[in-house]
């Protein structure tokens, strides 16, 4: 039941004295860390360190907006609230993890998430969708050719009143719906045009997506929060019911956070949440 780490006993994530599973779905965060594509890299310094102070303190310089996080609704909607403005239980709560493979540039729509969990999903329930993309997270093909919502999708969750959705993409839009494309300060990545035009037969990337991140603000006009670069273990509660855990930093008036998303199940059956009564 426990496991060393340097020398130090601890629990382990999936056989523990409490019966519960612990499933990390989050994507390293650090040196090197991808990146989305105008973002400067992560940068970690130490300022004080053993030989010096005998302590270790660390420097952090990052986007809060890197590897895998959770977008404050005032990200893309002005004057909506930011990340130490969304009440906790929003970070936190019961759901389902959906396969939904996808390829290259491939829109996941309303009719995809109904058929895929439809008669699964529950009001207020946390959806994490698993298109597979995780697979490929680096620098490269990850942040250009990423599947992605489009309107359709946005209002479906609207209407089943999810309360999160994670998934395993660059963003809660199409790429291409978004300043990688042909979107406000775009395209950030202008050789795609021609590509975009080769791949859907003859397409104008620009008609195909006319507008700015749409499903972003159908999402969090509607308070719904978006967690995007889920990685970690995925596979391995994927068309799972589970409990999600995201640990949001206190970051005032920030528009997105870094978080550690968790799933977590109880095969025995036997924890609980406490009532939160005196004892």
């Amino acid at each position: 039941m426990t496991i060393k780490i340097r020398g130090i006993d601890f629990q382990e994530n999936l056989n523990n004295a409490m019966g519960l599973e612990f499933t990390n779905l989050s994507h390293r965060w650090g040196f090197q860390s991808p990146n989305w594509p105008y973002f400067q890299d992560v940068k970690i310094e130490r300022i004080h360190y053993m030989a010096k102070s005998g302590v270790l303190s660390q420097r952090i310089t990052t986007s809060m907006h890197s590897t895998t996080h959770i977008d404050a609704p005032a990200h893309v909607v002005q004057g909506t609230p930011f990340i130490d403005e969304v009440p906790l239980p929003h970070f936190f709560g019961s759901g389902i993890v959906v396969s939904l493979p996808k390829k290259k540039w491939e829109s996941i729509t309303a009719d995809d998430l109904e058929k895929a969990c439809g008669k699964a999903i529950r009001p207020h329930d946390v959806l994490i969708l698993n298109t597979g993309w995780h697979k490929v997270y680096e620098d490269g093909d990850y942040f250009a050719y990423c599947p992605g919502f489009v309107p359709s999708a946005g209002q479906w969750m609207v209407d089943k009143q999810v309360k999160v959705v994670g998934h395993d993409t660059q963003a809660n839009d199409h790429p291409l719906a978004t300043a990688i494309g042909p979107q406000r300060n775009g395209p950030l990545l202008p050789h795609l045009e021609k590509e975009y035009k080769e791949w859907s037969g003859g397409n104008d990337w620009a008609k195909d997506f006319p507008e700015w991140e749409p499903v972003h603000q159908i999402l969090f006009k509607n308070g719904i929060l978006g967690i995007e670069n889920v990685g970690g273990d995925l596979d391995a509660v994927t068309g799972k019911r589970c409990t999600f855990a995201f640990f949001p930093w206190n970051w005032d008036r920030g528009d997105g956070c870094i978080i550690r998303l968790v799933a977590i199940t109880d095969p025995s059956q036997k924890y609980r949440i406490e009532k939160g009564e005196a004892f």
